[in-house]
């Protein structure tokens, strides 16, 4: 049978004009990174650091905006777990923004990156990103998988992005809750961003799209960094912004999957990008070589502070924002797993920055346990992070990553379960916060310390230590490791008032408790009572 179908960059330009974004500008597609960085400094989008990244600023706001961000409310999205997370947006008003977002790009040039998401070929995701910025288009090819020459000749897209962060919506004449409008229509498969210019809302709108296409397809998506040791073993590492994901994922030792999103099938897991997004504030290459020298030519630093006249960076600056970023294309993590894909874990860490000083350094979890810990997803703010935050305040994310689930949370916490118990897979909860008090009073856990305990674990050394339940959270303390002095697996004898510690794991506890009760219907009874208990004391 023969076609007259446009084929290559017509084609493109047909698809283009299909989504009514067809006008008298260039249609750019996949240019290569040097030439979107060229021209990113021709049109001052950004300027050059002295290390060769390209540092931009996002403006105001300068992170994510989880509060506009909207799912199309029709029947493709019947699987939606509506709620605070999950916040409902008409078909009228997309489309009336849609409609917006074509009348700003008509005529305007137009920068596209077709590639994908999710390095396994079978359950890969083809997605589109078109914008009129061209770092923005930088940094969905350093973002997402990049494809073949050969394989863009027949791209069709299977999601499209369609990003102006430069125009605003208007609460007042758009109907929306602000200036910044996050929309996800399932029907149309489209994304559309207006208001803001941070890069993370592409990255994280199409890992919503993942978090709800890929249970369809038995495919846990998971918020977790991965790594491989070299005799092909896999670990995972869930956590929220600032426990250490991406940090102790980049492990000299072992070889870096990925440091951000996975999938986990019936056959592998495997990396949802094809490179990293970093925080920087106070980033050293002491502490984080692998990171620090990740970022260079090819990378964005996202409200960054450098020098005018030298370009140095000024890691330790938070002038523009806490939330400084850098994005890097995985290969320029030296040993990266490039293929994106490896074996079932062995091992699975949850990180908890638990600025209450109460969690051991790390600890062993049931099954039961891993369910009850993945549901509360908890970390904790500490006094600074935030204005109005002035003590530890604890922060429970559903699976560690809630504003990007779409689907009702024991939805993945089965997942979860099922592949924990296929795979005899070890689950650990580690504490990358305090120790020896609450913060204030307290240090903060070193990450050679934290490296080492995992080591432990990923070697099976652990394992062999012996345990003994704590006595309010019930988790399993190793009784003893050879990276650790004595007395530091054990948090109670970390402090100097062990009657005030016995006090704020019961208050923790409680928090926990407090959080876990919107799950009270949706679990098994093993799984509720593998949660911790306020009223137990711990042995004189």
């Amino acid at each position: 049978m023969t076609t007259n179908a446009p084929t290559g960059e017509d084609a493109i330009r047909a698809q283009i004009e299909e989504l009514g974004l067809g006008g008298s500008g260039a249609v750019h597609r996949n240019l290569p990174p040097a030439e979107l960085i060229a021209r990113s400094l021709a049109r001052s989008e950004g300027i050059l650091a002295a290390n060769g990244a390209l540092v931009v600023k996002t403006g105001e706001p300068s992170g994510r905006s989880p509060n506009d961000r909207v799912i199309v409310e029709d029947d493709s999205a019947e699987r939606v777990c509506w709620g605070d997370v999950n916040l409902p947006c008409t078909p009228a008003l997309f489309d009336r923004l849609l409609d917006k977002a074509r009348g700003y790009l008509h005529g305007r040039d137009l920068y596209v990156f077709d590639g994908f998401a999710g390095a396994e070929r079978t359950y890969r995701l083809p997605i589109r990103v078109v914008t009129d910025a061209t770092w923005h288009t930088l940094f969905a090819n350093t973002l997402f998988v990049r494809p073949t020459r050969i394989e863009l000749d027949d791209f069709e897209p299977g999601f499209t992005v369609i990003d102006c962060g430069a125009l605003r919506s208007s609460a007042d004449y758009d109907g929306t809750r602000t200036s910044v409008f996050v929309g996800i229509s399932f029907t149309r498969k489209l994304v559309l961003i207006l208001g803001s210019m941070y890069g993370g809302e592409i990255k994280k709108s199409v890992f919503t799209v993942m978090n709800y296409l890929m249970p369809q397809r038995n495919v846990l998506p998971m918020h977790c960094s991965a790594n491989m040791g070299e005799s092909g073993d896999v670990a995972l590492f869930f956590g929220l912004s600032g426990t250490g994901k991406t940090t102790l994922s980049a492990d000299p030792d072992r070889r870096l999957i990925g440091d951000d999103e996975h999938g986990w099938s019936d056959h592998s897991v495997f990396n949802f990008e094809g490179g990293c997004y970093a925080k920087t504030i106070r980033l050293s290459e002491s502490s984080e070589p692998q990171i620090f020298n990740a970022i260079k030519f090819g990378s964005i630093l996202e409200n960054v502070v450098i020098d005018p006249q030298t370009r140095a960076i000024d890691y330790g600056s938070d002038f523009l924002t806490e939330n400084t970023r850098a994005t890097y294309p995985i290969d320029h993590i030296p040993n990266a797993v490039l293929g994106g894909v490896g074996d079932h874990p062995r091992n699975v860490f949850f990180l908890a920055c638990d600025a209450f000083g109460v969690l051991p350094p790390i600890s062993r979890l049931t099954p039961e346990m891993a369910s009850y810990h993945f549901l509360s997803g908890f970390t904790s703010k500490v006094a600074g992070t935030e204005v109005g935050v002035n003590e530890p305040r604890p922060t429970f994310s559903t699976c560690f990553g809630a504003p990007f689930m779409p689907l009702h949370p024991s939805r993945y916490a089965e997942m979860l379960a099922e592949r924990l118990s296929w795979h005899e897979t070890d689950c650990w909860l580690v504490n990358t916060g305090w120790t020896g008090g609450p913060f204030g009073v307290g240090h903060r856990m070193s990450i050679a310390l934290t490296r080492a305990l995992i080591s432990a674990a990923v070697s099976g050394t652990l394992a062999k230590a012996g345990f003994t339940p704590h006595p309010v959270f019930k988790v399993l303390v190793p009784h003893h490791c050879d990276c650790a002095a004595d007395g530091v697996l054990d948090p109670r004898a970390s402090w100097a008032d062990t009657e005030a510690y016995d006090r704020s794991a019961r208050d923790l506890a409680r928090m926990f408790q407090e959080n876990f009760r919107q799950y009270e219907g949706h679990v098994a009874p093993q799984v509720l009572a593998a949660g911790p208990d306020p009223e137990t004391v711990a042995p004189a």
